[in-house]
């Protein structure tokens, strides 16, 4: 009977009134008061919230000792809940579809059988948990913008492209031109247009240069870049300047092949394609009227997750001993593809020292990243570790831009206010209209499918995950990998232990041999390591990768440009020991090289030694004959030079 009278009263009371949930709380718990200021504000008043008052509670038939012990929600229909289910319950009526969702999710049985739990602990310890609360979150219950993060990061990423465009436009020649090493002509030639459609043709090699490949059509097409990465950082048009950079950009990785392959190469363009979908409207658009959806910001937050935990799992899954040992640090400053002086100088640091920061990279790639999904101040303490990272890094060595790409894609671990801190010039910005929603969500979804299965499919051997949901996500991912936007990230999961260099050289004779020089790889052991980030020598970079294997196509491509003395190719060196013709034969010579020791370096002033292994490729000349112009030359093999 005391049942059907408090339902019977409730549902008086729910036809009474506007036809809404009423959530009843502890007015005099500071906690609660914060919490339902935050539930309010996801509930956009689809959700009533009312102090547990006596009349109140009488009015409606809930004993005090219900509302003391949990708070309590009372809907329309009659029905009553408490504690987690209440809350889970009244955002469930959120207009917003992730805290819909999220609150679905904690209606299910186990899920809500835990929540209650937890619940009940918190309830239970209410001041302590106030005080946990004020340091995750901040005392602050005010809804978090991200306008000024957003125009923050999008003034960064112009920068970005400008760099990687500058960076390029001057390889572009020697690496891409007709008379380059990889000529993009040869993959856009006629006779490839002909052999397929141009609907799979450009499915397959994206680009726009299957319109005319010339060398003048290249460099111009970097200098566009340039143009459009300024109209990006000076604010105008911004999001067709980032749809046209990462259109621009993905033109040269299609056909870039080796030179265009590495890891920021492709995080540039996921984090150009974002972008261009975050960026707001209009000509002048300043801060923009809307503030970024909750799906923008995971979106971001989701990508620097995937590019911390991507290279910390690969670490451990590759089974690498150097990673398992704690000694992968003591190699990495002495093998890193291109060295800096800060990197000479840490080899030298006690082994300790070493083991103590091989173990902190790994805990910063694989426990960290979790922080990007906490609350405000733990993500915060994740900004500042992934930044501390990054400098170390940028100390040690060369890695492009890709250590200013991953800062710029952390500012999105921080919100305006966190923001105006490190940037106190930054002014406060005018109430947002709300955040975009339906069509932008729609446009974005495919990024949260794809970010979430390239994780899944990481533990695809662990999880043995059911052939139909594995075959799907394969499949789509093989469908967008020619765009190059959502991709893995693994950076040194096997680290190597020793230094092999390529040192090219040339003769007239086949007895006297010089050697070419190289801007900026190990070379001259009398030469210390430069700083050259954030600039990307592509030609030095790979020539650190030919050296862990046997000889490439693109070398042997590289060598014959140097038979025929082609100046696009001698452009990308530091040094041409034949300045008045090219010489008759090349050869390549592996060396081992290593860093000397503090008391070597000062008695010497050489900051290497190396040890010479072997030809790496024997002799060869130009083969006799004509050849088209603009094509590789034909090579042949000589007698071993020694």
């Amino acid at each position: 009977m005391v049942g059907l009278h408090t339902h019977a009263r409730v549902s008086a009371f729910g036809r009474l009134t506007r036809p809404s949930p009423l959530l009843l709380y502890d007015a005099d718990c500071g906690f609660c008061r914060r919490w339902v200021a935050r539930w309010a504000q996801s509930t956009e008043g689809r959700v009533r919230f009312l102090p547990g008052r006596r009349w109140l509670l009488l009015l409606l038939g809930i004993p005090r000792r219900d509302m003391r012990r949990a708070t309590q929600l009372v809907e329309p229909s009659g029905r009553v809940s408490q504690g987690a289910e209440a809350v889970f319950r009244a955002l469930g009526r959120s207009p917003r579809w992730l805290t819909r969702g999220a609150a679905r999710l904690g209606l299910l049985p186990g899920v809500l059988g835990l929540s209650q739990r937890v619940y009940g602990v918190i309830a239970r310890n209410r001041r302590t948990a106030s005080r946990v609360d004020r340091w995750l979150f901040g005392r602050t219950v005010a809804p978090r913008d991200f306008r000024q993060v957003r125009w923050v990061f999008l003034r960064l990423m112009g920068g970005t492209f400008l760099i990687a465009f500058t960076s390029l436009r001057g390889q572009v020649p020697g690496l891409f031109g007709s008379r380059g090493i990889r000529p993009v002509k040869d993959l856009v030639s006629q006779e490839r247009k002909q052999a397929a459609p141009a609907r799979e043709r450009w499915r397959q090699l994206p680009t726009v240069f299957w319109f005319g490949a010339s060398d003048k059509a290249l460099t111009r097409g970097c200098t566009v870049g340039q143009l459009l990465s300024l109209a990006v950082i000076f604010n105008a048009a911004p999001r067709s300047a980032l749809a046209l950079l990462w259109g621009l950009y993905l033109s040269y990785a299609a056909v870039g092949r080796e030179f265009l392959s590495f890891q920021w190469d492709v995080l540039l363009l996921e984090m150009g394609l974002l972008s261009a979908l975050t960026a707001p409207r209009g000509l002048r658009p300043g801060l923009g009227p809307e503030s970024p959806g909750a799906l923008e910001v995971f979106l971001f937050r989701l990508l620097v997750f995937r590019l911390y935990f991507g290279s910390g799992i690969s670490k451990w899954q590759s089974g690498d001993r150097t990673w398992r040992e704690l000694t992968a640090c003591r190699h990495y400053y002495e093998t890193a593809p291109l060295p800096t002086r800060g990197g000479w100088y840490a080899h030298h640091l006690p082994e300790g020292l070493q083991k103590t920061s091989t173990a902190m990279v790994l805990a910063l790639e694989a426990a960290v990243p979790f922080l990007v999904f906490a609350p405000r101040r733990p993500r915060q303490l994740a900004f500042g570790a992934f930044s501390a990272l990054q400098a170390a890094i940028v100390a040690t060595g060369n890695y492009g831009f890709f250590n200013l790409q991953s800062l710029v894609l952390g500012v999105w671990l921080l919100d305006d206010a966190a923001l105006r801190r490190l940037l106190p010039f930054l002014p406060e910005s005018p109430p947002a209209s709300r955040s975009r929603t339906s069509w932008s969500n729609l446009l974005l979804m495919p990024f949260l499918v794809l970010g979430a299965a390239d994780i899944l499919l990481r533990f695809e051997r662990g999880a043995r995950l059911p052939e139909r949901v594995l075959r799907p996500l394969t499949w789509l991912h093989g469908r967008v990998r020619p765009l190059r936007s959502v991709n893995r990230y693994g950076l040194f999961s096997v680290m190597t232990v020793e230094r092999p260099e390529i040192v090219v050289e040339g003769s007239n004779d086949g007895v006297h041999w010089e050697p070419y020089g190289f801007r900026y790889k190990v070379g001259d052991v009398d030469q210390p390591p430069r700083q050259v980030a954030p600039h990307q020598p592509r030609l030095d970079w790979q020539m650190w990768f030919a050296a862990l294997s046997s000889p490439p196509s693109w070398f042997i491509a590289f060598l014959a440009r140097l038979l025929e003395g082609a100046p696009e190719v001698l452009g990308l060196l530091a040094r041409n020991p034949f300045p008045d013709a090219p010489p008759r034969q090349v050869r390549a010579v592996l060396h081992d090289y290593r860093m000397t020791g503090l008391d070597e370096r000062r008695r010497t002033g050489a900051w290497w030694t190396r040890a010479r292994r072997g030809l790496y490729v024997q002799p060869l000349a130009l083969a006799p004959g004509p050849r088209p112009t603009g094509s590789i030359p034909r090579l042949r093999w000589l007698a071993s030079g020694g």
